[in-house]
């Protein structure tokens, strides 16, 4: 960039003359001063319930200060007439401001203010890189610093207070690293709400259209009575003993609402009712302590479709934020000003819903992501209840930062963390007493769980000893009118699915059919179940945790213990069999596969046990922390060394190595009743609100099968990161020509 002469930086200083961004609609420039100082005070709002509004401020006041150069404003202009321009980058700017301004500060404090500004389009970076960075910039540019001490004294006439005060952050590197993804997160969704207002202001408003929890609390009640009385009139009697366990959870959950904040363990036999149970203990608790929103996060989107519809049933259909997963948007290092890059960016999540139903995945990859349209929603975390639905699928390979993160969260930005399962993992003693550091531990939700277990034995247990072939197996299947079988990967779904071809009463669920289709599905299964007509359902593991299905016979693959346990839930669920009527029976594929890593090893430790006890033993929740204990040992509890490179504050390194599905995804649209409409609604205007009307009609291919399909014609790129699919969408089995089911590598 050539030096700038002083007549042109005196220009420049014309505060008319520094804008933010282009026209919208109604022809208003978006001017720069003003665009600072509203950032300013938005994050400062967002940053002030972890005590960060000081330096939050600081940020929003100088994250687009490099915009007062004037080549930006030429660029500006360029781009809304539509010429080329080259790009102006203007983040290096402000975070080379920020580093002289805060260099006096000791202990590299610079780093909260810095890494944020110059991460707020392209990511946070790792301190020692950008520092270089900073100072060959200064070397090369010395009157950049002069433009913005001009500007900069303009900003401050007009911003409330520019002071800033950084909190003491105590005990490990890693809590000082969490802190400042939360002031990026801070500084991001204000930024992206700002821009919002000037470009779409009616749309931004939207986005606060949500009940409070206090009226989410008050419908609860009324709203569970009639859910209940609905379905017991729906559905086949349910068990006394079953509605015995199911109301005594729920008082459990009414009374340790009461507790302080803090990590809790919600223990619960399959069936017995933790869905709402534990909405009750979120919303209660959030009432009496001042917390601004719960997040229940589930391992699978088939749970997201089924938990959203419930809590929408009992709330009403404003209630919830259903929120699957979001395909990475275009990042560069500097964003692109045209409308197009804009819209993208302003179509990410920030969950300012005080009620959000989300994916495992998509809570921890967000937190520990570098890119700010993923990050933009963490400081909405700060003072919540987050429910880890199905908490024994926590990934083991990444076990140690995820509990690390969840520590933090509840010490220093008052969150109740609820582990809620009937299998609960061991996280007591060694290996976790260093991670799992919070003194807040609250225990057992409903501490007679053990009893509730004897209680709702609904199953037995068969192990067959002799492995079976596909066409034995489906031979076997003929011979029940209502069954369900849970295989380890895909492969095996397709190859059983072959063996019953000609059974118009079997269907199929994985992950790669869209959401629309698995509820449709899924909704057909549950009336054939109530009806008494024949139904036969091939699944990977998708269903077998949290799914609400009640069948009399399950055949389970021989898989990690607590996936055998959780498959029985699916089996006599409402106990219409009786005490142990219902049958589940265990057995080795002859020609079966399962993936790799943990979910191998948690597999031949179930091996193990099995020999160990009689498969009856499976009604016994200590087994299972016997099983963790066991399990925990043998595997890397921390693969990439994610908590290194966070003491480093190596932002890119760490979101490159915390992964819970290892193998990358990406997502693809496919032509499943309206989707090519909310496509095109999508393409045209991208938003939040189109991007919600699409997801349920989205799947998730891994990337190299993506790039393979993409060689060959079936996929159509339709953004960087989204792509349309192009080939057969098949009925039963949805992207047909797939070989591979991301499901199988959930943990």
């Amino acid at each position: 960039m050539p030096d700038l002469s002083l007549g042109i930086i005196m220009i420049a200083l014309l505060e008319n003359l520094c804008v933010a961004h282009t026209p919208n609609k109604a022809g208003a420039w978006h001017d720069l001063i003003q665009h600072l100082v509203s950032v300013a005070e938005k994050a400062a709002e967002f940053a002030r319930p972890f005590n960060a509004d000081s330096p939050a401020r600081l940020l929003g006041l100088l994250h687009d200060l490099g915009k007062c150069n004037p080549d930006f404003r030429k660029y500006l202009e360029a781009r809304f007439k539509g010429l080329n321009f080259r790009p102006v980058p203007h983040s290096i700017w402000g975070a080379s401001f920020a580093y002289k301004l805060m260099s006096s500060h000791s202990n590299k404090r610079w780093q909260e203010i810095v890494l944020p500004i110059y991460g707020h389009h392209g990511g946070l970076l790792d301190p020692g890189n950008l520092e270089q960075e900073i100072l060959q910039f200064l070397q090369k540019h010395p009157q950049a610093l002069k433009i913005m001490f001009e500007f900069f004294s303009s900003v401050k006439a007009k911003a409330a207070q520019t002071r800033v005060t950084l909190p003491e952050i105590r005990g490990v590197p890693t809590r000082r690293e969490f802190f400042i993804r939360m002031l990026f997160s801070a500084l991001v969704d204000a930024d992206y709400l700002d821009t919002e207002s000037h470009f779409e202001p009616e749309r931004a408003r939207l986005r606060s259209c949500w009940p409070s929890i206090r009226e989410l609390w008050k419908r609860f009640e009324p709203g569970r009575a009639a859910f209940l009385k609905r379905r017991e009139a729906k559905g086949p009697q349910t068990d006394p003993a079953v509605l015995q366990v199911r109301q005594e959870v729920y008082e459990a959950c009414l009374k340790a609402a009461e507790k302080p904040p803090g990590l809790f363990r919600l223990t619960v036999p399959t069936g017995g009712g933790k869905t709402l149970s534990g909405l009750a203990f979120a919303l209660k608790h959030a009432c009496m302590y001042g917390l601004r929103r719960v997040i229940v996060a589930l391992p699978y989107t088939s749970i997201i479709d089924q938990t959203a519809h419930v809590y929408r049933e009992v709330l009403g259909d404003d209630a919830v934020l259903e929120h699957h997963s979001a395909f990475e948007l275009p990042e560069n290092g500097e964003e692109g000003q045209g409308m197009e890059a804009i819209r993208l960016r302003l179509a990410s999540e920030n969950w300012a819903a005080p009620l959000i139903v989300t994916t495992t995945v998509q809570l921890f990859e967000s937190i520990f992501s570098n890119k700010p349209a993923k990050c933009r929603k963490l400081h909405n975390i700060v003072k919540s209840v987050i429910i880890l639905d199905e908490a024994q699928t926590l990934s083991p390979h990444v076990l140690e930062p995820t509990l690390d993160v969840l520590s933090t969260l509840v010490e220093d930005y008052g969150v109740t963390v609820v582990l809620s399962t009937a299998t609960q993992p061991a996280f007591e003693g060694e290996p976790f007493s260093r991670v799992l550091s919070t003194k807040k531990l609250r225990g057992e939700i409903v501490p007679n769980y053990s009893e509730h277990f004897e209680l709702l034995q609904r199953v037995s247990y068969e192990f067959r000893t002799k492995s079976l072939s596909w066409a034995e197996l489906a031979e076997e299947l003929r011979e029940h009118p209502q069954v369900m079988v849970i295989l380890n990967t895909r492969r095996d779904a397709l190859a059983l699915l072959s063996e019953l071809s000609t059974d118009e009463s079997v269907f199929h669920l994985s992950t790669l059919l869209c959401g629309a289709h698995r509820r449709a599905i899924l909704e057909e299964i549950r009336r054939r179940l109530d009806a008494g007509e024949p139904v036969k359902l091939i699944s990977t593991q998708v269903v077998e945790a949290g799914v609400d299905l009640d069948f009399p016979v399950v055949y389970r693959a021989i898989g990690p213990l607590d996936r055998i346990v959780q498959v029985a839930g699916r089996c006599n669920r409402e106990g219409a069999l009786g005490p142990k009527g219902g049958r589940v029976i265990l057995f080795e594929p002859e020609k079966g596969g399962a993936p790799r890593g943990p979910y191998l090893v948690g597999l031949e430790k179930a091996k193990l046990l099995l020999q160990e006890y009689s498969a009856e033993k499976l009604n016994d929740p200590e087994l299972y922390r016997e099983y963790f204990r066991r399990l925990y040992t043998d595997v890397a509890l921390d693969k990439g060394k994610v908590q290194e490179y966070r003491a480093e504050m190596n932002y890119p390194e760490v979101a490159a190595r915390y992964k819970l599905i290892e193998e990358i995804t990406v997502p693809v649209v496919v032509p499943y009743e309206g989707a090519r409409q909310r496509l095109e609604e999508w393409r045209k205007a991208p938003s939040w609100t189109t991007w919600r009307r699409l997801q349920p009609y989205i799947v998730n291919l891994y990337e190299r099968e993506a790039r393979r399909f993409e060689r060959e014609e079936w996929l159509k790129p339709i953004t960087e990161g989204l792509y349309l699919w192009r080939g057969k969408y098949d009925p039963l089995k949805g992207i047909a020509e797939a070989l591979y089911d991301p499901s199988d590598l959930i943990l």
